[in-house]
């Protein structure tokens, strides 16, 4: 099975895609005249699209940390979508009223397969975040003497010396 083929498999995926059809339907729906909505439309489109494409950037290794980063970045563009759908509601030319329960109902299901997909990854496989946000539970930080950076600088400054810093000055 392909990678892409693994990606379309996922039901966070499948119901990201479901998601964004629904999205573009709406947009149909919404006049390009009224300035608020024309942007809130676009800002939906975007909003699942980065969605889509974060759960494609978790799915490409098994690394946590990295799996972290895009679940974090997801969850904010889900939440930011879910407001900008529920907004509808209350712009008088905006007609399809349940068409916003019936996306924000969408959002609920994938906020529940976000979490059984958060819970799945592996904790195992993991570099150390140095912001230590996304560390998994328990991580026990490298030995800070036990790094060797692999760029020696002192071999780009060879003729370089901080006396003559003073002099140039």
């Amino acid at each position: 099975m392909s990678r892409l083929d693994k990606l379309n498999a996922l039901p966070i995926y499948q119901k990201a895609e479901d998601i964004l059809k629904m999205i573009n339907g709406l947009l149909e729906t919404i006049p390009e005249e009224d300035d608020f909505l024309s942007h809130t439309k676009y800002m939906m489109r975007d909003d699942i699209a980065i969605i889509c494409a974060k759960i494609a950037g978790a799915e490409g290794g098994d690394e946590y940390t990295i799996r972290m980063q895009n679940a974090a970045i997801i969850r904010d563009y889900a939440m930011h979508l879910y407001v900008q759908v529920g907004s509808l509601r209350f712009h008088k030319n905006f007609k399809d009223k349940d068409f916003v329960t019936l996306i924000r109902k969408e959002i609920d299901e994938f906020r529940n397969l976000f979490i059984n997909w958060v819970a799945g990854f592996d904790k195992n496989n993991h570099y150390w975040d140095e912001w230590e946000l996304f560390n998994p539970p328990g991580a026990i930080p490298p030995d800070p003497n036990a790094y060797n950076d692999p760029i020696n600088f002192d071999d780009f400054f060879d003729d370089f010396n901080e006396d003559n810093l003073d002099e140039e000055e």
